[in-house]
């Protein structure tokens, strides 16, 4: 299959768990009914953004894989014949929780978990709290319709994972996000973020010829906007498709995964790759000169 059909569930969380499954789930299956082959939700979609403070309550809301959130979907994934990407706060064992996301195959099959591996500690966005950094590596998916590999929010600022995402043959990267803005920043605060996050992400995908799939909530949660804007770009970084700021709904494009070779034939960034050079990247830091 050379064409895939991928959509993308931007919506806003509300208070209610079951709610925000039940209505995931909706959306989830009106873009199998419009024919997308590959369905990803928006990270920690089961709740609001819990990690905006600090509270032990909040680790009540997570779930184990297998749990509520797989299983409701691997039933759409065999009904459907879809792929999923189901965003799971994680309880992996007593005081160990992940952000992850798992990957159910069409038919309903678990193909497996990917666990957050760079966890960010801002303002409004205090997950170190909550989670543990992710031990399964950077992983590529074989799915009945793509190789596909999964990222989540804060991972989508580091090259590394992007690439080593290319390198496992991933042709489509997801990345389910939650980002916003805190109430204090200033209109032109607010658009160079929006600007960065578009363009590392789009980066991402030119420089690895590879389709990038981000899907953002919406809506406001306390102090902070998140600002949708999920969006869909090509092997070039050019955006197909794009969903606005402060709604709900289900974002589309069919990507021709054909039109990765061609770009690589094109420009032949793997073929010049000088791994052999590349060691330095293993280090925290290379500039050990003593400060004066």
């Amino acid at each position: 299959m050379s064409q895939v059909k991928i959509a993308l569930i931007q919506s806003k969380s509300g208070p209610d768990p079951e709610m925000n499954l039940e209505k995931t789930w909706h959306l989830a299956g009106k873009a199998a009914a419009g024919g997308a082959k590959i369905i990803c939700l928006q990270e920690l979609y089961r709740s609001r953004y819990f990690c905006q403070e600090h509270r032990h309550d909040a680790f009540d809301l997570a779930e184990t894989i297998p749990g509520p959130s797989t299983e409701t979907f691997a039933k759409l994934a065999r009904e459907k014949s879809v792929v999923l990407i189901v965003p799971v706060f994680e309880k992996r064992a007593e005081g160990i929780y992940h952000n992850s996301a798992a990957v159910i195959d069409a038919g309903g099959k678990m193909l497996g978990t990917y666990r957050k591996m760079h966890i960010p500690d801002d303002p409004h966005f205090y997950e170190k709290f909550y989670f543990t950094p992710g031990d399964l590596g950077f992983k590529t998916f074989i799915t009945a319709y793509a190789k596909i590999s999964v990222l989540i929010c804060w991972d989508q600022w580091f090259p590394e994972a992007a690439r080593l995402a290319a390198l496992g043959g991933a042709q489509i990267i997801f990345y389910p996000t939650a980002i916003g803005w805190h109430d204090d920043e200033t209109p032109q605060a607010r658009d160079a973020q929006l600007t960065a996050w578009r363009t590392v992400q789009c980066g991402h995908a030119a420089a690895n010829e590879v389709y990038v799939a981000a899907v953002n909530r919406s809506g406001k949660e306390g102090p902070v906007t998140f600002w949708g804007r999920s969006f869909i770009c090509d092997p070039f970084g050019t955006v197909m498709a794009e969903a606005g700021e402060n709604e709900e709904t289900v974002l589309t494009a069919v990507c021709d995964l054909d039109k990765i070779e061609e770009t690589r034939r094109q420009w032949p960034f793997f073929r010049d790759r000088r791994p052999d050079f590349y060691q330095g990247l293993t280090e925290r830091c290379l500039d050990e000169t003593p400060l004066k």
